[in-house]
């Protein structure tokens, strides 16, 4: 197979022009470090942004950075460390789950709106992407958005580029709204708990008004046991008061230790990365997305009808499963499970002949199905973005 390594973005647009013009299907693709996700699509060319490096446009006082779309993410998360910002949102990083290699890119950040832990306080990427710069499927050059966050009138191109997967536009520049990285980050760790108080003991530190950026409970059976963890940041000062705030909120759940340094970040990045799992090509790995307090009653549905192992986030309203690698990989009850009590369900990690077979994304209606349909064919009316990346004909 072809592989186009476009130089700038009318690079871009005359390659998507001509393959238009011949009808040949475009794989769309940054490093690789990602290329197991979503339905394997059969096409006849790739186009890569290995080439389309480098940050355009840094403004540390307005905390906003530009990069071109095939820019590592360690380039981008450097930079903002030597001004002391981050990207608030902790963008995850799939290899370690995936098996891949490859350099992580900040446009596959966007392309696949790639969150982490904080997203509960302060949003998923697609919240902090304020600028984009692509190449639909006609070959047009568009840009949407600037420098600065700003009420939309009409179609956001921005936030509906986010999370597209590469299906309606091949992304050359992102622009994101950046933070200040916080002076001190504490975490409380209570043990012990089972699913059900443990994810009281989250609602109850999220609803308080102490700030806090992670919440999340592995009930691993393991040697450490379950282990209920509840992030706190910022100014030094601050973090001691909301510490010893929460701890007395909580006091009723047990003893809290607090964990600080690098045996709480490696706690933290093995939660961003699902790395808590079993390892990798031992199980189907499962995302799902339901309300915080359904979290328990989801995951013993599933474990009554497979075999199965779960860790939450997001204070129980995101749930990582791996299950077993046979019959229909749990899809039929997980899925079952998830349209009972409110949510979506999507298969993160599995074989490509398994992702060619099972749904990778939740099953939209038939209206909501003819609506992406629509919009697909308004950004790329011969369909050779991706196709069948996310479900199957389009």
């Amino acid at each position: 197979m072809n592989t186009f390594i476009p130089r700038d973005e009318q690079d871009v647009a005359t390659i998507v022009s001509d393959a238009a013009a011949k009808g040949t299907l475009l794989n769309l693709a940054g490093s690789g470090s990602k290329a197991a996700m979503g339905r394997p699509n059969q096409t006849d060319a790739s186009v890569t942004s290995a080439a389309l490096s480098g940050i355009t446009l840094y403004e540390p006082a307005e905390m906003v950075i530009a990069a071109r779309s095939g820019t590592p993410l360690s380039e981008v998360v450097t930079t903002l460390a030597e001004k002391g910002q981050q990207l608030s949102f902790e963008p995850m990083d799939y290899r370690p789950l995936l098996g891949t290699t490859g350099e992580p890119t900040i446009g596959a950040v966007a392309a696949m709106n790639i969150s982490g832990p904080r997203r509960i306080m302060v949003g998923a990427a697609r919240d902090s992407l304020i600028g984009v710069r692509f190449v639909n499927g006609r070959g047009e050059m568009v840009k949407s958005g600037g420098r600065v966050m700003k009420n939309v009138t009409g179609l956001d191109l921005v936030k509906l580029m986010a999370g597209s997967w590469g299906t309606l536009g091949f992304l050359t520049e992102v622009t994101f709204k950046v933070l200040p990285r916080p002076e001190r980050t504490s975490t409380l760790l209570i043990r012990g708990l089972d699913d059900g108080v443990a994810i009281e003991a989250l609602a109850a530190a999220l609803g308080s008004p102490f700030d806090v950026t992670g919440a999340a409970h592995l009930p691993a059976p393991d040697r450490l046991g379950a282990r209920t963890l509840i992030r706190l940041e910022g100014f030094s000062v601050s973090v001691d008061y909301r510490l010893n705030e929460l701890r007395r909120l909580l006091k009723r759940f047990g003893p809290a230790d607090i964990l600080e340094g690098r045996g709480a970040d490696a706690v933290w990045q093995s939660v961003r990365d699902a790395t808590v799992l079993p390892e990798r090509g031992e199980r189907a790995i499962w995302r799902v997305s339901t309300a915080p307090t359904n979290g328990p009653i989801l995951t013993a549905r599933i474990a009554a009808a497979i075999d199965a192992q779960w860790f939450y986030d997001w204070g129980g309203g995101l749930v990582w499963i791996a299950s077993p690698l046979d019959g229909d990989l749990g899809a039929s009850v997980i899925r079952e499970a998830t349209r009972a009590l409110g949510g979506h369900a999507t298969l993160v990690s599995a074989p490509d002949s398994e992702r060619s077979r099972v749904d990778v994304f939740e099953p939209q209606t038939e209206a909501v199905m003819a609506l992406t349909r629509s919009i697909k064919a308004s950004f790329d009316p011969v369909g050779i973005l991706n196709p069948g990346r996310m479900y199957a004909g389009i």
